[in-house]
């Protein structure tokens, strides 16, 4: 999330903050705005910053969900019979304490874990619900934590106290039935029932009615720069509960504790993290994905990556364009050029795979992307470092558990991959052979063990001791490969990614499209 290091935004209950009117100067002097409305007043439309009173506010049916998306009368319905109200929040704090405890998570700023919480919960969770009632709870501080990126870089995550991550939760069980049925299909993304493999089957999909080409978008720190006006509008668009949308607001506003101890405010952005977020961000691209449909475009978005599908190139060079003109103009966010483009969908990483379409007989392959061959070879390294100081036992056990679940997401790869899991497999026997080596030590020794192992005494004497040569080198020698085979660490239990992939590879395209229409006809 963007922060402001100003201790002027920092103020205590009942003070007053600088709003900034539409259309006044960036420097001009902003209407001061009880604390208590700042919240109630991020609904409001731009226009009325600066007029928080006297604004109607009318509770209407997102035109977009009823309109463009198609959502059946029924779910309509059911959204009026249960709206989303502060009461409801209430009622769902013990299964969203259940979750919190279940997800389990660091602590926040204030240092309590979820095992204290659980033991505490009965006295907590009285004044908790007396003060969300009330409209009296406020939110803590959230902690920034920064972890690496795959693709090089740091990703800011924002760790809430764990009660307000109960708050979050059971805000988000009250807003989701209210909002979840009327995302459009093809929206993948930290929904119910839907996953980044059924992403990959529609994009398939639409490969397979003849759209060849790909406009690849992704959206530049989407969570960090996210309107929090242009939100609080569309959630109020079907939240009349007022107290609602203000615990909303203090929770987006919540101030941030840098990783060097500064605390500063939040002015935009949802905290990335938090189990509300994932939601929030479906809410706002939600915009988006009914302009697409409006359009009539076929696409596949899976969070803050959308790619859309069309039959050529200059095709996809004009939405690409128009792309980016809603989404700065609408949607007040930026496209990552560097991230984006216009190609073939063999080129472009997607989910961690690549899409191959054989024009001859329709076929389409799902394949690995290069990038995800490159991180999956970085983190073998990760998991088997060469001064590995425990049993070779111990180390084979941790690359097993990353092994089956990276097999698991990457399962609905084409049967073509067999060529990359078995580099994958030997790149892992020759990490763990140079860890053998390393325990072995001393060459004479090497060489003792791999003739008891049935390596020929000339063979093994000879390989060793010829050159100088490293570990490294030694663990892709002749005499070494006879001696520790798959065989030696099959024993030892390791699991061999071919192995995996032969007896459960899923379809290549998952028959999903009576799962991805359901009620929309």
């Amino acid at each position: 999330m963007a922060q402001q290091k100003s201790e002027d935004r920092v103020v205590p209950d009942g003070g007053v903050m600088p709003v900034q009117p539409t259309g006044s100067s960036a420097g001009g002097q902003g209407k001061a705005v009880p604390v208590e409305e700042a919240a109630w007043q991020l609904c409001l439309p731009i226009a009325t910053a600066e007029a928080p009173r006297g604004v109607a506010r009318r509770r209407v049916l997102d035109r977009s969900g009823v309109r463009a998306v198609g959502v059946p009368k029924a779910i309509v319905n059911a959204q009026e019979r249960a709206p989303a109200t502060m009461d409801g929040v209430v009622e769902r704090l013990g299964s969203a304490l259940l979750k919190v405890v279940s997800n389990r998570g660091a602590p926040g700023p204030d240092g309590m874990t979820v095992q204290v919480l659980r033991e505490r919960w009965p006295t907590i969770s009285k004044k908790l619900r007396v003060d969300l009632l009330e409209g009296r709870w406020r939110p803590g501080e959230v902690r920034r934590a920064l972890i690496p990126k795959a693709g090089g870089g740091q990703r800011g995550l924002g760790i809430p106290n764990v009660t307000d991550r109960v708050v979050m939760e059971a805000v988000r069980q009250v807003l989701e039935p209210v909002f979840e049925p009327t995302f459009h299909p093809s929206s993948h993304g930290f929904r119910p029932g839907r996953s980044c493999h059924t992403a990959v089957a529609e994009a398939g999909q639409h490969l397979q009615d003849g759209y060849g080409w790909v406009v690849d978008v992704d959206l530049e720190k989407f969570f960090d720069r996210v309107n929090h006006q242009r939100l609080m509008a569309r959630l109020a668009q079907r939240v009349g509960d007022r107290r609602l949308l203000v615990l909303i607001g203090r929770l987006l506003t919540a101030r941030v504790v840098l990783p060097d101890g500064v605390v500063v405010a939040t002015i935009e952005g949802v905290p990335q993290g938090s189990p509300l977020s994932p939601l929030l961000s479906n809410i706002v691209l939600d915009e988006l994905d009914t302009e697409l449909a409006r359009r009539g475009h076929r696409f596949v978005r899976y969070a803050d990556d959308a790619n859309v599908y069309v039959r050529s190139e200059r095709a996809g060079q004009r939405v690409m364009a128009s792309m980016e003109r809603f989404i700065n103009r609408r949607l007040r966010l930026k496209i990552n050029h560097d991230k984006s483009a216009v190609a073939r969908p063999e080129d472009r990483h997607f989910l961690g795979f690549c899409l191959r379409h054989d024009p001859q007989d329709g076929s389409v392959e799902v394949l690995l992307s290069q990038r995800t061959k490159r991180n999956a070879m970085a983190r073998i390294r990760e998991l088997t470092p060469r001064n590995w100081g425990g049993t070779l036992e111990s180390c084979i056990a941790r690359v097993n558990v990353w092994l089956r679940g990276w097999h698991q997401f990457f399962a609905i790869a084409a049967a073509s991959e067999q060529f990359t899991l078995r580099a994958l497999d030997a790149h892992i026997r020759r990490r763990l052979r140079a860890i053998v080596l390393k325990h072995w030590k001393r060459r004479r020794t090497i060489a003792r063990n791999l003739i008891a192992l049935g390596v020929k005494r000339q063979s093994a004497w000879r390989g060793i001791y010829a050159g100088r040569k490293s570990t490294w080198a030694l663990s892709h020698s002749p005499a070494v490969d006879n001696g520790l085979r798959v065989a030696y660490f099959t024993a030892r239990g390791l699991v061999r990614l071919v192995d995996l992939h032969r007896y459960s590879r899923r379809p290549i395209i998952a028959p999903i499209q009576a799962q991805l229409e359901l009620d929309w006809g």
